[in-house]
């Protein structure tokens, strides 16, 4: 993929990795345009880099994803690259006590979400050169968390839409699957995280990835858990989860 000069779409991109893929495509020269739930976390990472454009949108929304498409499309119609990154996670147990509300909006968030906008911007994407989709996914897509099954499930589900997207455009539009490992985000239980490699660490190997034009971005153990045997995730699996 080319890393300069595009005009990119960050869903969740006001912290994490989207916020430091954000950071690092700005200073290779693109147009960067990132959304989010949280007007104050959007202004916070606009403070950073005031060069930034920012929409308040929430994308496990219909309705939202569908203004947010005519909105950027209206006033970027440059735009070239589309970032499905916007992800939430809970860990649960089926016990019963979990609010199906709860569930659903980490389905439509993680994997309706990404499907949608894809949908929505394939013609646009289509008359763009360079044109280019990236889809975050995880490590969790080959070898699930048992404690986070709905996440591991979405972002399996991702995997496969995303190569499924890559084999249906044929070059046209480059699909990109990024799949990090346990990475020091707020994702899920804030904290919870703390043992993950650094953000800047793992957005530093994603930048790399995408200047050699991979299309399968992984690192640590997701490239472990990507290339593993069946025999192997097996063994993995009761690893992760002993």
């Amino acid at each position: 993929m080319n890393i300069q000069n595009n005009t990119i779409l960050i869903t969740g991109g006001a912290t994490g990795i989207g916020f430091a893929l954000a950071s690092r495509f700005l200073k290779n020269d693109n147009k960067v345009i990132i959304t989010g739930r949280r007007a104050d976390k959007l202004q916070e990472a606009k403070d950073i880099h005031p060069e930034l454009v920012t929409y308040v949108s929430d994308v496990s929304k219909e309705e939202e994803r569908i203004a947010l498409f005519e909105k950027v499309t209206r006033n970027f119609p440059q735009l070239n690259v589309v970032l499905n990154n916007a992800g939430i996670m809970h860990y649960l147990n089926y016990d019963g006590v979990e609010p199906w509300s709860h569930i659903d909006l980490e389905v439509k968030t993680n994997l309706g979400a990404p499907i949608h906008l894809t949908r929505l911007f394939t013609s646009h994407l289509l008359k763009q050169k360079d044109a280019a989709i990236l889809n975050v996914t995880s490590a969790l897509a080959h070898v699930p968390l048992a404690a986070a099954p709905v996440y591991s499930a979405t972002k399996a589900a991702l995997h496969s839409y995303t190569q499924s997207m890559r084999h249906q455009f044929n070059g046209q539009i480059r699909v990109i699957e990024i799949s990090p490992t346990l990475t020091n985000t707020d994702l899920g239980i804030p904290g919870a995280n703390a043992t993950g490699v650094p953000v800047d660490l793992f957005a530093d190997e994603v930048m790399a990835g995408l200047a050699r034009g991979e299309e399968e971005i992984t690192y640590d153990f997701s490239k472990i858990s990507a290339n593993a045997s069946r025999q192997e995730r097996d063994e993995l699996f009761k690893q992760l989860n002993a």
